[in-house]
């Protein structure tokens, strides 16, 4: 079953030209009648050639059900829906129909029936025995009405292997136009292979357990860190009922391949404890604990024995960090962070060892950039898609999803149309039933093609919601039990034999899609992640614990990197703004104390400077410098500059003075700065005036003088008792004679106080004069020229 028309680019198939040509005749019907009808008839039929123009019919034909999807020989196909008159009148002698039309020949093919799906301009399969539909006699505009109706396959007459078209239809009569017609239509497909013959497809479908950004990068100022979140999106999520619960649920009896996020698993294994809430500028306690463990506990059961890849942390962006990050310094580093967490998160959460060889760009869009970036964190395989890494040598069938792309790198190319099957709106069940029966069809197409072994790989959208998590879990549960396709693993089809004639070329970079692009994070996002980590790196390194911040902050740098946040810029500016001002909150804990004017009244004095530390934890050793602008007014430490070590206890404040020498009078302005061992400067300086007081030569001549006085005066008491020490020695005496300096002698001492005291007491005359040329003039006149009393001591 050759298929030259399955790729971009070729003409249409010959199905596809017979259909067109058909919709040209049957476009034509209506003009006919209205020849053959009154004039107000004739109106009427140019109203529903216009109706037919528009695409669809007035009737909406629903297919909300058709079981079994993929039938074998002896079963009864079972088709349910509605039907809903859209137009203005009524429709009477109506009834649904089911048709078959031939053999579906290429994939191609399928795209078209299935684009085609509710027009009446393309070709009407033939209905089937009219004793298999559902009757209605009237039809009221805007009422809606079921219809349920089975068929024996064996009714069907089904011929080879291959995929039907199957279509429902409602036929009946207006007042317009009363002659039976089709009225509505809706397209679909039967996959028809009974007999397990032949070769099977090798399968690999990727089950992905991805969500947006849960946790802020701000913990609880206790012991234990308690985490906060955004908000409460993640607990809707994992509560029963919300997307990732039905992932996990559906998944679970699946033959898959997870591929996971460890920053999800983090992020609910957070929530397992005590956590908070985001409340505007506060936070509140969260209280899905119990939520928590049990899809923690669901997900460690469904993944047992399971294949699990695991993406880095967060899943950044690799084609946004290529294209706008990667000439940012540290970008790259960010993902190789993000890589090596993958072991401390992944095996401790779920219990078993992931695979980390393989990195996904967003829907699978490569260039030759993207793929330099996905492997510089060590990933050797790249998950790509059709759609991009496209095929240029005419192949007639789909390829194994196997290339190797040069430097040890593979690419395996996931399937376009199988991983696009399940994109859109798929709330009604309707959208759904046709979604699964398109992916069937598209599937036995791809394995009738050639008889050769295949491996293929399909690759959702990232975030399936749960009506599309259903569609594609109803879908795998069909194939998985089909006679053409059988589950295996990623690894398998990443190593299994390349198929030699499919393309290994990765595009550039200008083929990468600009609706793609228009999404990326910008270059400014780069930078600002840059300057965050840069400050990270300054903090850290005074910290006794930098763990308690180097972890929350790491994880929080590698979140703004995501994946999630395409189609969100006004969300992840705001996210990336909050982790820098938290970050910024923290280091500004540790700071100096504003000071104000400082005055010095001599030429020397000590000046003190606080540091405060109001983290929890310890900081140090920091650097405190002092320096002054005018060195030669006012000198710190002899230079302009001292510098001196600080530790401080978390909660406290240390003081640190510095010692300054004063040149001359006035005003000196003083930095203080706090710096990190390794000289880069840390938090804010503090500047302040430091005010010299006047210091005159009179004050300074006066305060000298005293000085000398004194130590005049404490010498000269001290020669006088060392004399009297010694003359007391020499002529003994009574201990108080001697003491008061009396000889008992009398005059055989001329020097003895007695005889000094007579001779004083006989020159009063000369009281005001110098006794000796080298004594000084008394400061006071003498107050009493009598002499003292006997034994009195005197001194002068």
């Amino acid at each position: 079953m050759a298929e030259a028309a399955d790729f971009q680019g070729t003409s249409p198939s010959p199905a596809r030209r017979w259909r067109r040509s058909a919709a040209a005749l049957i476009a034509g019907t209506p003009l006919l009648a209205g020849l053959l009808l009154p004039a107000g008839s004739a109106h009427a039929a140019e109203r529903t050639a216009a109706e037919a123009d528009s695409g669809s019919g007035p009737v909406a034909v629903a297919v909300d059900s058709l079981t079994p999807s993929a039938p074998s020989e002896g079963d009864t196909v079972t088709v349910s829906g509605t039907v809903t008159n859209n137009g203005k009148r009524a429709v009477t002698n109506a009834h649904v129909g089911l048709r078959l039309g031939s053999e579906v020949d290429t994939r191609s093919s399928v795209d078209a029936i299935a684009k085609d799906g509710d027009d009446l301009e393309g070709s009407i399969p033939p209905e089937i025995d009219d004793k298999y539909t559902a009757k209605f006699s009237k039809l009221t505009p805007g009422v809606s009405e079921h219809f349920n109706i089975s068929v024996p396959v064996d009714e069907l007459n089904l011929g080879g292997d291959g995929v039907y078209e199957f279509a429902v239809s409602l036929s009946g009569e207006t007042s317009a136009q009363p002659w039976e017609q089709v009225l509505g239509i809706q397209r679909t497909f039967l996959p028809w292979k009974p007999d397990a013959d032949g070769t099977k497809t090798r399968t690999t479908f990727l089950w992905p357990l991805v969500s947006t950004t849960h946790m802020a990068a701000e913990t609880g100022p206790n012991e234990e860190q308690t985490p906060v979140f955004l908000n409460d999106d993640l607990a809707k999520e994992i509560s029963p009922g919300g997307r990732l619960n039905q992932m996990v649920t559906l998944g679970k009896d699946l033959d898959v391949t997870w591929v996971v996020d460890p920053d999800l698993l983090a992020s609910v294994d957070a929530m397992t404890g005590s956590y908070r809430l985001r409340d505007g500028a506060d936070t509140v306690p969260g209280t899905q604990q119990a939520a928590a463990k049990q899809w923690l506990a669901d997900l460690q059961d469904a993944v047992a024995d399971k294949e699990v890849v695991a993406l880095p942390f967060a899943d950044p962006d690799l084609a946004s960090l290529a294209h706008n990050g990667r000439d940012t310094a540290g970008s790259l580093s960010q993902l190789k962070e993000a890589t090596d967490v993958i072991d401390n998160t992944v095996p401790a959460i779920l219990h078993v060892q992931p695979n980390t060889d393989f990195a996904w760009p967003v829907e699978g869009a490569v260039d030759r950039s993207i793929v330099k970036v996905a492997t510089s964190a060590g990933a050797d395989k790249v998950i790509a898609r059709s759609d991009s890494l496209k095929e240029t040598s005419g192949l007639s069938y789909t390829p194994s999803a196997a290339r190797p792309i040069g430097g040890g790198t593979t690419a395996v190319v996931a399937d376009a149309r199988l991983s696009r099957a399940f994109e859109g709106d798929l709330t009604k069940a309707s959208a759904s039933t046709l979604a699964v029966q398109r992916f069937l069809a598209q599937s036995l197409a791809l394995g009738l093609q050639t008889d050769k072994q295949r491996s293929i790989v399909v690759a959702p959208q990232r975030m399936p919601s749960e009506a599309q998590a259903r569609a594609m879990a109803e879908a795998l549960r069909t194939l998985q039990g089909s006679t053409w396709s059988e589950p295996q693993k990623l690894a398998d089809a990443a190593a299994a034999k390349p198929d030699p004639e499919a393309t290994t070329k990765v595009p550039g970079k200008s083929s990468y899609p600009s609706a793609l692009r228009k999404k990326e994070l910008p270059r400014s996002a780069f930078t600002q992640i840059a300057q965050t980590q840069d400050r990270l790196d300054n903090f850290k390194g005074v910290l006794s614990d930098p763990s308690r911040v180097v972890t929350p902050f790491g994880r929080a740098l590698n979140r703004e990197m995501s994946a999630s946040w395409r189609g969100r810029a006004g969300e992840a500016g705001s996210f990336r703004a909050g982790v820098q001002s938290y970050l910024e909150g923290l280091t500004g804990r540790v700071r100096l104390i504003d000071k104000s004017e400082t005055k010095l009244s001599g030429r020397s004095a000590t000046i003190p400077v606080t540091v405060q530390n109001n983290l929890v934890q310890d900081v140090g050793p920091l650097v405190l410098r002092l320096t002054s602008t005018s060195p030669t007014r006012l000198e710190i430490g002899g230079a302009d500059y001292q510098e001196q070590p600080v530790s401080v206890s978390g909660g406290h404040s240390q003081s640190v003075k510095f010692t300054t020498s004063a040149n001359a009078n006035g005003r000196a302005t003083v930095i203080a700065q706090l710096y990190t061992m390794d000289g880069r400067p840390y938090g804010r300086a503090v500047t302040f005036d430091v005010k010299v007081t006047e210091i005159t030569a009179t004050v300074m001549l006066v305060i000298g003088g005293g000085v000398l006085l004194l130590v005049l005066a404490g010498f000269r008491m001290y020669t006088q008792r060392k004399r009297a020490a010694a003359r007391g020695g020499d002529k003994g005496g009574s201990g108080e004679d001697r003491e008061a300096g009396i000889d008992e002698d009398g005059p055989e001492n001329p020097d003895g106080p007695r005889e000094r005291l007579q001779e004083e007491s006989g020159a009063t005359s000369r009281a005001g004069d110098p006794e000796q040329p080298s004594d000084p003039t008394p400061d006071t006149a003498a107050e009493n020229a009598d002499p003292s009393g006997t034994g009195e001591r005197v001194d002068r």
